[in-house]
């Protein structure tokens, strides 16, 4: 829950998020989407307490973040981002930073729940295959799925998604999603949309402008209220309101 939450980040003159008041319900799908700069990444590194809010208080369960140890808070939530850094040794001991103490059983089903078990047999060292600095020797799609194989292995609680798929063709994202579909299940998940089609199935939609939350609903209640979100999403998709009533179906 996010109570009247701002933040401003050092040197800015307008703040990232001002006056956020927001519930997520426990194992809901809640797309964060705006305009860039609208405050979207903000309300993710808030969660994760790369920073505190400046006013507000943000509660998990009840209780304040700051409370928590924060790598108590850390082991709650799993985040897989546009930009999935890897280090430049093994597979296996990149997946593993997700559970250093993670034995070769885990490791392997975290790699098949996230489709890569195909892929890694057909290496000839494999999970022993080195990566590269930053995953050079994997494709971008395989890189993804490294980072869904850690959030399996995890297996924590809450989901962040920093729109996983932004960056893959056609053929590596439809590998991507459905293991991210997987993964989403039964987690309370947040997914900071930069890509309106990939969140219209969402349980909630959240549209920031400006910091601020402006519109909060379903895909179809959005469309029909021919706010912000709709506007955004014609933006995108193009066509009248009926094609994009169409797109929710």
């Amino acid at each position: 829950r996010f109570e009247n939450v701002g933040f401003l980040y050092p040197g800015a003159r307008r703040p990232a998020l001002d006056g956020v008041a927001l519930d997520i319900p426990a194992g809901a799908t809640v797309a964060i989407v705006g305009l860039s700069g609208a405050g979207k990444t903000t309300l993710a590194n808030l969660l994760l307490r790369f920073w505190d809010p400046a006013e507000g208080h943000i509660l998990i369960d009840g209780v304040d973040l700051p409370e928590f140890e924060l790598d108590h808070l850390r082991r709650r939530i799993s985040l897989v981002s546009q930009d999935t850094y890897l280090f430049n040794d093994t597979l296996r001991a990149n997946v593993a930073l997700a559970r250093p103490d993670a034995d070769e059983t885990a490791i392997r089903r975290a790699l098949d729940q996230a489709a890569l078990a195909e892929f890694v047999a057909s290496l000839p060292e494999g999970l022993n295959t080195k990566v590269g600095e930053r995953g050079v020797q994997l494709s971008g799609g395989q890189r993804q799925r490294v980072a869904i194989a850690r959030a399996f292995l995890k297996n924590a609680p809450t989901l962040i998604l920093d729109e996983a798929t932004s960056h893959l063709d056609a053929v590596s994202e439809a590998q991507v999603r459905g293991a991210l579909d997987a993964l989403m299940r039964d987690r309370t998940t947040v997914v900071i949309a930069h890509r309106l089609s990939t969140v219209r199935n969402a349980d909630m939609l959240v549209v920031l402008a400006n910091g601020r939350v402006v519109e909060v609903g379903s895909h179809a209640e959005l469309v029909a209220r021919n706010g912000l979100y709709a506007r955004l999403i014609r933006r995108q998709l193009g066509g009248d309101r009926e094609r994009l009533r169409a797109v929710g179906n």
